[in-house]
């Protein structure tokens, strides 16, 4: 259980991964079977002018972390979220009991960054992203390491276990 934690009657989890590796699909279907509160941070960030403008090179928004996490600690202190983000080291470490980064094949995330028009660039940093496994070494480096999990994330079916294993696991928290 994550420090402070004691205080919720419900936990956090953070979904976490490259984009296209299944985080918002996961996020949404598991908020479903545990009535935990979905938050993506990309929509939150755009919604409440969370930034600090537009990326041209990287195609995002310059997210102004201490905005977000300003926005979200009351939230957090409550327990019952999961939060959707491609990265994790700027959140503290207190809000999670839990930190899952997604990992999808090569050619599968290839084909889903493609399906997003993302450009050939931005596809390629996501891709080298996963070869290298930025986000589970940041997710390790930032967190407890016996709360940080992978998960592979390539198909329905994965997703489908990976919800499930993650629901007993808030059934059982």
């Amino acid at each position: 259980m994550a420090q402070g934690s004691n205080k919720r009657n419900k936990p956090n989890i953070l979904i976490a991964g490259t984009p296209g590796t299944g985080k918002t699909t996961t996020s949404l279907a598991l908020a479903e079977a545990t009535q935990l509160r979905h938050i993506n941070i990309g929509d939150l960030v755009r919604e409440k002018n969370l930034h600090d403008g537009w990326d041209e090179q990287f195609e995002c928004h310059v997210i102004n972390e201490d905005l977000v996490c300003d926005e979200l600690e009351d939230i957090m202190q409550e327990g019952g979220n999961i939060v959707d983000y491609h990265g994790c080291d700027f959140f503290p470490e207190r809000w999670f009991d839990r930190v899952v980064v997604l990992q999808t094949e090569n050619s599968i995330l290839y084909d889903r960054l493609t399906k997003r028009e993302y450009s050939q660039k931005k596809i390629s940093n996501n891709i080298e992203c996963e070869i290298f496994q930025i986000l589970l070494e940041e997710a390790k480096d930032s967190y407890s390491e016996d709360i940080v999990v992978a998960l592979r994330s390539d198909s329905i079916e994965d997703i489908s276990r990976n919800v499930g294993t993650l629901t007993d696991w808030v059934r059982n928290w």
